[in-house]
């Protein structure tokens, strides 16, 4: 069951999360990097894994955030979870990224270069990428945000305000644009299911098929 929040809570809670990831960011590039740089990856890695696990229950206490993983799951949830993960792949991936791509010749440069470091460490990159992020993201965007702001303003404000966030965590333009299509529809799923963890699965599913086709391919280039 999802209490009621304001506009202004929604958004402190998502600067603080952002504050996290700048944080962590920061501790990977001026400390793993320089006393353990064969380690630097795995050291990162289990840093963003406690930063989320903090912040959860931080979110869990302090704004009274509960969430039950089950709530929510059926077999139809789960199927459409799928569709929706293959949707966004061909939707954005196929059709509209190579279009931004065209016309953000600056921004996709630094998204590829961001692909290539991902295919350096392709073990812990999948794991944070493909699991831990869109678990994260998929309990702040739909079951905190959009849960709580439907509540005090109506679905289609919650879902327009929930996908502005969640867009504005991708700092690449070209990032940025297609996860406010992403956002939209994982909205869309959270409000016809009622189930984050489905919301988890399409996010988890939809990363996969992006990582197994732009990260591992960029590990080839010379």
């Amino acid at each position: 069951m999802n209490c009621g929040i304001s506009i202004g809570e929604g958004a402190l809670w998502v600067l603080a999360w952002v504050g996290v990831m700048v944080f962590y960011t920061l501790l990977d590039v001026a400390v793993w990097r320089k006393i353990a740089p064969r380690l630097a990856r795995g050291l990162n890695l289990l840093t963003v894994a406690v930063c989320m696990g903090g912040f959860l229950a931080l979110l869990t206490t302090k704004g009274h955030f509960q969430f039950d993983l089950a709530d929510g799951v059926t077999p139809r949830g789960l199927l459409l979870a799928v569709v929706c993960a293959a949707v966004m792949y061909f939707l954005l991936d196929r059709f509209l990224d190579p279009i931004l791509e065209g016309i953000l010749p600056g921004s996709e440069e630094r998204y590829q270069e961001t692909l290539q470091g991902l295919s350096e460490a392709p073990v812990t990159s999948f794991l944070q990428i493909c699991l831990l992020a869109p678990f994260m993201e998929e309990l702040l965007m739909r079951g905190f945000l959009l849960g709580g702001l439907s509540v005090s303003y109506g679905s289609v404000t919650a879902l327009l305000i929930s996908s502005a966030a969640f867009a504005l965590l991708h700092f690449n333009m070209v990032q940025t644009l297609s996860a406010l299509i992403c956002g939209v529809v994982l909205g869309l799923l959270y409000m016809g299911t009622g189930s984050v963890l489905c919301c988890v699965a399409a996010h988890a599913g939809y990363n996969m098929i992006s990582y197994l086709t732009t990260v591992l391919p960029a590990r080839k280039r010379p």
